[in-house]
């Protein structure tokens, strides 16, 4: 494309250049910002609706969940817009201002103590006031504008990104920055705004998220002049059908291990609220950063993956590693995650049971066992994303048709969202058939619920073995590119 104009004068004017790598950082922006924000009220919801609205502990890993649900089916909302109404740059500029209301809303239920129940004397649910219709209404409406914004923003800023890149390579160095930027951006909010949070107020830190929303918003608009536009492809319900035929056809070699992840979430948040989390006499870890140690070794291992695994890789086989491949290293992890998760929880349940501690709400009690016996569950966790996610967005990206780029990373989104309410039903069917997830899981017997999942991942990596060996992929160009990065 020529980018000489003439002035009225005569000259010859350069036009800005549109697209490559002069867009990378304003793109970046908003992504890390937006993980900030997101990761500093989202990494400490469960602790929030236990200890300011009066929620039982797995009453809020419901909602958590349900909440996860919806940030991760959005997406596919904002590529059927993108594709066929308003085209990416729109899309991601509405959604942010809507992440960034709702972040305000949920400010201002920090803020307003009309806005929530009385505080609980003790942890008894007898002495809990219960929060009021309205008080419900304006949470939930809050949570609901965030997970829209955040979901509708999230995968379809990934395909803008990915469009100012025509060469293939450039799109996967693309991919792994934007997704180290997205778990940096996490760590952030997870660690210091979650620490502002239980040591100086929600409102400090909700608003602190908000602000965080609005500063990748303004940066991403600064760069308007230098995307690349992709143009709208055409009616929503063509783009709806060609993508239900085409996730058919990817169905079963992509579903993926997140569908029990979500269950280790919540879990494993609430196993912190019952154990030691002090480093040293004058720090405790927040027990909703403990989640934060899945994005440092992710940022960790998708440095070395970048680095050392694929060129080793490369060098020992001759070509790099696929996205199969690397979708399916991180199966085999995350199965090996929910082993030690269930070992763990064991050991911390054999804790609870000798020191007596069978009669509190989550919160109200520590147990001597330290809360760094779940950062190998956590570490193993972190290096599987590291292999399957940039696996699977690149798989999608690359098989996808042309006219469905942000469908085809909305897709993961849709399959990581089915999950979350998978995991919500499982909560509820173990909760109703057994007693192994009673209110206070010391009670109970988390420990069989990794062992279930362990059984059922096995199966799945069967069964995706199965799967992968008879794909074939439609864009063989882009694999013999797949791990140069």
């Amino acid at each position: 494309m020529d980018n000489t104009s003439v002035s009225a004068d005569g000259e010859a004017q350069t036009a800005p250049k549109r697209g490559g790598w002069i867009t990378f950082p304003f793109i970046i922006a908003i992504s890390g910002l937006l993980a900030v924000g997101n990761g500093g009220w989202i990494s400490n919801l469960i602790v929030y609706l236990i200890g300011e609205f009066n929620m039982k502990s797995i009453e809020a890993a419901q909602v958590f969940n349900i909440l996860n649900g919806c940030t991760s089916l959005f997406p596919l909302l904002g590529a059927i817009l993108a594709d066929s109404f308003l085209g990416c740059f729109s899309v991601v500029s509405i959604s942010s201002f809507i992440s960034l209301l709702g972040t305000g809303l949920l400010t201002l239920t920090a803020m307003i103590p009309s806005l929530r129940p009385r505080p609980c004397q003790n942890r008894s649910s007898t002495t809990c006031q219960t929060p009021s219709k309205t008080q419900f209404a304006i949470l939930y409406t809050s949570l609901a504008m965030v997970a829209l914004g955040i979901g509708a923003m999230r995968f379809t800023l990934s395909t803008m990104g990915a469009n100012q890149f025509p060469n293939s390579k450039d799109t996967k160095i693309f991919f792994n920055w934007y997704l180290f930027s997205f778990y940096a951006g996490g760590i952030i909010g997870s660690t210091a705004v979650v620490f502002i949070e239980d040591n100086v107020s929600w409102a400090w830190g909700f608003g602190l998220c908000a602000l965080a929303n609005a500063l990748g918003l303004v940066i991403f608009l600064c760069g308007t002049r230098f995307y690349v536009h992709a143009k709208p492809q055409g009616s929503p319900f063509t783009s709806l059908v060609q993508v239900i035929v085409a996730s058919v056809r990817k169905r079963k070699v992509t579903e993926s291990e997140d569908y029990y992840c979500g269950n280790d979430e919540v879990l494993v948040v609430l196993q912190a609220l019952t154990m030691d989390r002090r480093l040293g006499p004058h720090f405790k870890i927040p027990a909703g950063s403990i989640l934060v140690f899945v994005s440092i070794y992710f940022c960790i291992a998708i440095i070395l993956s970048d680095r050392l695994v694929r060129p080793m890789w490369q060098k020992l086989t001759g070509r790099p590693p696929t996205d199969l491949q690397l979708i399916g290293v991180g199966h085999v992890l995350n199965v090996a995650s929910m082993a030690v998760s269930a070992l763990v929880e064991s050991e911390r349940r054999t804790t609870a049971t000798s020191h007596h501690h069978l009669s509190s709400q989550p919160g109200g009690d520590t147990m001597p066992m330290s809360a760094l016996w779940l950062l190998p569950q956590l570490a193993i966790v972190g290096v599987g994303e590291a292999f399957h996610f940039p696996g699977q967005v690149s798989l999608y990206y690359q098989e996808f048709p042309t006219s469905l780029k942000s469908m085809s990373t909305a897709m993961i989104g849709l399959i990581v969202g089915i999950s979350f309410y998978l995991s919500t039903a499982v909560i509820g069917c173990i909760r109703r058939v057994t007693g192994w997830l009673p209110d206070n899981i010391d009670n109970g017997k988390v420990d069989y619920v990794y062992w279930v999942l362990v059984a059922v991942g096995v199966l799945n990596f069967g069964y995706y073995i199965v799967c992968a060996k008879l794909y074939k992929y439609r864009n063989l160009e882009m694999v013999e590119d797949g791990g140069s990065t």
